[in-house]
This record gives structure tokens, sequence and C-alpha cells, in this order.
């Protein structure tokens, strides 16, 4: 028998483990996913926007292979710097394959980032997503105008959640006391602002198109901001996804008649955030420096500023991998340097340990991305069972857990946690509503 731990619950966690169970080459390979989290399923429950119920939906996905007969979630353990180290996890097994993601936002480097107001939209996300780890939110109290720094899908995200009504979200699994925040919102103007052109941004158009489709908001696009853009006027040379991009953005600015709406999403491109601007201790807004093409695929500045109001002020500029106690690091790419996914230590493949996901290529791509991710490293590990079976291992690796002071949740505790949600969302007229702090979901999972 083969045991294999593989860190982290998230579709490059549960794809590695479908990998490994689901080969007949080495035909007895027990797996435990193990997250710091008594839940699993990592950013597709914690990172995923509420109001996006088909790509949610991909849980039922990951749930069938976490009740393989031979893949076990265990939630409730830490592996890092305040628990086990990858030397304590190969006592355990014979292998172990870290699928940990990148859990650092990116930063902007600028003078009043850290003023109130001014938060990471990982920070946003992980509030109206219900991450136990999540600050009180006082998001949106006061702020009449939103600044999102980033043009992907994270801001698209953060944004059209923004310019929701609260009815709109009342379907959802919104946390109750986030949908009571956004339901008071002042906010009416959302500006999503990029430092480079509609056709180099990277959301993807099916998300873009969803910000024009709000029953409660219109989307405004500045038209000199496009004319800046030289692949703007014939995108024909662009690839599809970029090239449709433009076409949205396009029908956008030269959109006539619109309709009266409750609230506004100004799309904004070619200017880059110099500064995040104070008022009564608070940010108060952002100043921007135009850009223009600097001929080569990036932008250059002009020297001429701009300043939008805002009373809150959300980066999404991407991600960046932490460091794993215990592991090696590359910290210029931010992931675990590997070969084919096997970890390397001072260049020489380390036994048993592994890498997928983003702490193994860089916060890049989408979710099936991971799937050839994944099989890549399951491969490399299967070819290496005949030496990795060969070292003697705990026989059961759940009770030295337990005999090492670990409280695991397995996934009889994890279906206890879906039952309580079930029956809160019913007291409150809804359908299922997540638990959001670290009590509630122990209690739910019988570790009260």
């Amino acid at each position: 028998m083969l045991r294999v731990a593989v860190v982290g619950s998230g579709p490059s966690g549960v794809y590695t483990a479908q990998s490994l169970v689901e080969q007949t080459a080495v035909p007895d390979v027990r797996v435990h996913v193990l997250d710091r989290l008594p839940c699993p399923y990592g950013l597709v429950r914690y990172g995923v926007a509420p109001d996006h119920e088909k790509i949610k939906s991909l849980q039922n996905n990951l749930r069938t292979v976490l009740e393989h007969e031979r893949v076990g979630f265990i939630g409730n353990v830490e592996v890092g710097a305040h628990g086990l180290t990858p030397e304590r996890l190969l006592e355990l097994y014979h292998a172990v394959v870290y699928c940990v993601g990148a859990a650092r936002d990116r930063r902007l480097g600028v003078p009043g980032e850290d003023l109130p107001g001014s938060y990471s939209a990982t920070d946003f996300v992980s509030w109206y997503s219900a991450h136990p780890d999540a600050a009180a939110g006082g998001f949106v109290l006061g702020a009449r105008s939103a600044v999102v720094i980033g043009v992907g899908n994270v801001a698209v995200d953060v944004a059209r959640i923004l310019a929701r009504g609260p009815e709109e979200l009342h379907p959802t699994d919104v946390p109750q006391t986030a949908l009571g925040a956004l339901a008071a919102s002042r906010v009416r103007e959302v500006h999503m602002v990029g430092r480079r052109g509609p056709s180099q941004a990277k959301f993807t158009t099916k998300e873009l198109r969803e910000l024009g489709a709000l029953p409660q908001a219109r989307v405004e696009v500045d038209p000199s901001d496009l004319a800046l853009d030289p692949a703007y006027a014939d995108p024909a040379g662009l690839p599809a996804v970029n090239r449709r991009n433009v076409e949205v953005v396009r029908a956008w600015a030269e959109g006539t008649g619109w309709e009266p709406r409750e609230r506004v999403i100004r799309v904004r491109f070619f200017l880059r955030p110099v500064e995040v601007l104070e008022q009564g201790g608070r940010a108060a807004g952002v100043r921007f420096e135009r850009t223009v093409p600097d001929g080569t695929g990036g932008v250059r500045g002009t020297g001429a500023y701009e300043d939008i109001e805002a009373q809150l002020v959300l980066r999404a500029v991407g991600y960046r991998g932490v460091p794993l106690p215990g592991l090696p690091f590359d910290a210029t790419r931010g992931t675990v340097p590997h070969a084919a996914g096997r970890v390397l230590r001072d260049g020489v493949p380390s036994a048993g340990e592994y890498v997928a996901g983003w702490i193994k290529r860089g916060p890049t791509g989408v979710i099936g991305t991971n799937r050839p991710c994944a099989k890549e490293t399951a491969t490399s590990l299967l070819a290496d069972a005949p030496a990795l079976a060969r070292r003697a291992v705990a026989d059961d690796p759940l009770a030295t857990l337990r005999a090492w002071g670990h409280r695991p949740v397995e996934w009889p505790g994890w279906l206890s946690i879906e039952q309580a949600e079930a029956a809160l969302g019913r007291t409150l007229g809804r359908g299922s509503v997540k638990i959001p702090d670290w009590s509630g979901l122990l209690s739910a999972a019988g570790q009260g």
C-alpha cells in the first residue's frame, strides 16, 4: 500500500487525488486530503463569487472524488509554521503533495495603500464568502464610491457584487451579516481601473459580459481611454478572448440612450495608481497617472494625473505564493522549485515531496488548468512509487495525528456542517447559508 497526503482540498488537490486513485499502474494507493479548514473545496467554496452558481456546482465533481473509497478528507489539520512540518508529514505518509495555492495578494506599493478603507480584493472576497479568517465586515460602511484596481476576473467579481441589489444576493449562500451590510450599502459608483488597454485585460469574456447584464446597474466606458489602445480600432489580430473583450467594451462605449439605473460601473483603462488619497485618516480616493502604450507591450507614464474619489479602494492585481516552513521556496517566482512536480532541494529531487497547482506553476490559468498540472505531478509520483513504498511510515496516520494533539474533522463532520448551513438558511427564509466563524464550523462538525 502506498500512502499519500495531499495538502489542500481545492481543485488542484482534489484533481491530484483523483489522478492517483483512478490510475491502474499502482493499484493500492490511499490518499488523505488534508486541509487547515474543516471544510473542503478551497477557492471553489471561498473564492468563487456567490452568484456564480454554475462554477460553484463544481463542488459536486470534487465531492465525488472525496467520497472515493480510497480517498479520505481530513480537515482542521494545519501544515506549516503552527502545525505539521514537512518532516513530520513524511513520518506518516510515503509521499506528500503540496497544493497550497498562492495565499497572499500582490500589493500596489503606493503611498496610502494601508489606510482604513483600502483593502485587498482577497479580503473582500473572503468576507462575502464567509471564510472563517475573514475580518469583520466594515468594507462598505459609509462608502458612496468604490475603486477596484485591476482588470481581471477577481476585479469583475467584486465590482459585480458591489453593484448587485440585496434581493439578487438573497438566494445565494452569502453569510447573513455580509448580506445585511451589502443591503445597507450606499455605494452607487464603482470604478474598475486598469493600467493597460482593453486588448490586454485579463478578464474572460463571459465574466465581463455579466457586468452589462446587471438589472440595477449600467456600464459606462470613456471612449478617449479606448482610443489609446493600438489594437482597439482593428482587433482582428488579437487572440480570440482578447478580441471578444474588445468587442464587449466597444459596445459599452458606443451605447446610447441608457435608461437610468440605481448604480453605475465605470470601466477605465490606461490609468496607473500612484497614491491612495487620505481625508480624515481614511481612504478618500486614488490618484492615477495617465499611461500610454510604450510600443513593446507595456505602458509608460505621461506625467498627467487624475483623481477618482472613493471611500472604498480594493486592489485586485494578482496573488503570490508564500513560503511554507520546511520547504524550499523561490521568492522571485513565488513558487516551490520543482521538476515535473518533484520538489527540488538544492537542485535535487527530494524523495517523497511534490507540488501541484499555483504553488507549483504560479497563479495562472483557470480552474480547469489544474487538471493537467495535477496529472503531471501524479505521474511523477507514481513513477517513484516502488522506491517510496519501501520506506516505513505510520500504520494509521489519523490515529497518530490525534495522538499528536490534532482534532481532525473527517468527511462525516463536513456533512454535518453542510446540514447545519442548510438549517441556518431555513431559519432565515433562504437557501443554504454559510457559517462564517471557526467556532460555528467546529461546533457543527462535532468538535465544539
